[in-house]
């Protein structure tokens, strides 16, 4: 461990949140940070931008980076992601590299081993979801990943109880230096309000309609705006873009049933978010083969060009 700065020094950093899709990246950032920011599904992929989330606390600041999951691409959407996860690793201040207990390691973790290895910055291996398996066990899984890698700490969490979270939160100040404060103490993401009210309808969508929809939907605001009265509402309008005539069926389901679901249960999230009533009225359309489209890729918010 990293010897700690003096007493009482105002520390900051960034951190990036790595790993293969669906180990929890989401859910330990959302616990650490306090409020809901990132989608979480049990669906793999599901963060597709580099969402940046801030702790604030009396020891200092800690931007997190949750990137895309890490996997082999299918097309230009999976390019775009892994490309957005693996540039990270150069720009932070300390890497947190989240895995499942498992002694089996793949090709995609030494993948990322290697990345990791050029990059020089120190790496914590969080080992997620502690609370499935026996101690005996974990201890197998976690020698099985000091095999291929020298970590500068192991700390074993489960995003979903809290378990070990704050001891994780504790060992990352250890590893941050004196810095200033980035982001004033009531910023908890530079997520714009627009781009996580659509994050909040994909999720709902992604839960509820389970296997029956492959991963291919996005979603656009089409129009967000705040009126303003005794009572503020937003008016939100939004289209859930597909690939294919019969996934639209699906997504509509019988009599608009499904597309309701999915409105109620993420105008709630809203409300919660924006601290305001929501109005929210939802679309679908069609728009084929769209995640190997440049020009829609890019519509939909997924350009490189801001992370230049």
């Amino acid at each position: 461990m990293q010897e700690s700065q003096t007493e009482n020094e105002y520390k900051s950093g960034f951190a990036a949140l790595v790993g293969r899709p669906n180990v929890g990246k989401s859910t330990l950032m959302n616990k650490i940070v306090g409020q809901k920011i990132a989608i979480t599904s049990s669906k793999p992929q599901t963060t597709r931008n580099r969402i940046q989330t801030i702790y604030h606390e009396e020891r200092g600041q800690i931007v997190f980076l949750d990137t895309p999951g890490i996997h082999k691409a299918k097309n230009k959407l999976g390019e775009y992601m892994v490309n957005v996860a693996e540039r990270t690793f150069d720009e932070v201040d300390l890497v947190l590299w989240m895995v499942e207990p498992t002694t089996f390691i793949g090709k995609g973790e030494r993948h990322i081993a290697e990345r990791l290895a050029k990059s020089g910055t120190p790496v914590l291996l969080v080992m997620n979801k502690i609370d499935t398996v026996k101690k005996e066990e974990l201890l197998v899984c976690i020698d099985a990943y000091q095999k291929i890698f020298d970590f500068s700490e192991i700390v074993p969490v489960s995003a979903r109880t809290g378990e070990n979270v704050d001891h994780l939160v504790n060992v990352m100040f250890d590893y941050l230096q004196a810095g200033p404060q980035f982001y004033d103490d009531d910023t908890v993401t530079d997520q714009p309000e627009r781009q996580i009210v659509a994050e909040l309808i994909r999720e709902k969508a992604l839960r509820l309609l389970s296997d029956e929809i492959p991963h291919g939907i996005a979603v656009a605001v089409d129009q967000m705006k705040l009126r303003k009265g005794k009572r503020n509402i937003y008016d939100i309008d939004a289209t859930i873009i597909c690939e294919r005539d019969s996934h639209k069926g699906i997504i509509i389901g019988k009599q608009g049933q499904m597309l309701k679901k999915i409105g109620t249960q993420a105008r709630v999230e809203m409300e919660e978010f924006l601290q305001e009533k929501v109005n929210l009225k939802l679309w679908v359309k069609v728009k084929k083969d769209w995640r190997d489209s440049d020009f829609l890729l890019r519509n939909f918010g997924y350009n490189e060009n801001h992370l230049e």
